[in-house]
């Protein structure tokens, strides 16, 4: 577990964006079970994340089509809610940072790891943006 004063910072570049920060399953299960779209975004403390991840998610949210609901869970940090966040995105497995957009509760976009790692925050947020205009 990191520190939060560690992960304050990490936590504040997605929040001051507009997403809610979930530390608990129930808080996890109640977003997801909303009607319309939820992007989550688990968030973490590796380079990939400050340098790729955070950026390309502020970035995709400059987009005519947006989802209804922005949430972040915290790798390492908030088990309880990353568990819960990871279970809806089966058969994805675990990684972090990544990103998944739910229409309905329903997984309908993933990016893992390896969709983040090594690439720019433009092509992250693009790809975000397709994503937004099929299911948004």
């Amino acid at each position: 577990m990191y520190p939060e004063e560690m992960v304050r910072p990490m936590r504040a570049e997605l929040t001051e964006a507009g997403f809610q920060d979930l530390y608990t399953a129930e808080e996890v299960e109640n977003a997801l079970a909303k009607e319309g779209t939820t992007l989550v975004v688990v968030n973490s403390v590796c380079g990939c994340a400050a340098r790729n991840a955070r950026p390309g998610a502020k970035m995709s949210l400059d987009n005519s089509k947006k989802p209804d609901n922005l949430i972040t869970v915290f790798a390492g940090v908030d088990k309880e809610a990353v568990d819960a966040a990871r279970q809806h995105m089966f058969p994805f497995p675990p990684s972090s940072p990544s990103m998944a957009l739910f229409k309905n509760g329903e997984l309908v976009h993933m990016l893992e790891r390896h969709h983040i790692e090594g690439r720019p925050a433009e092509l992250i947020a693009e790809n975000l943006k397709d994503a937004f205009n099929e299911h948004c």
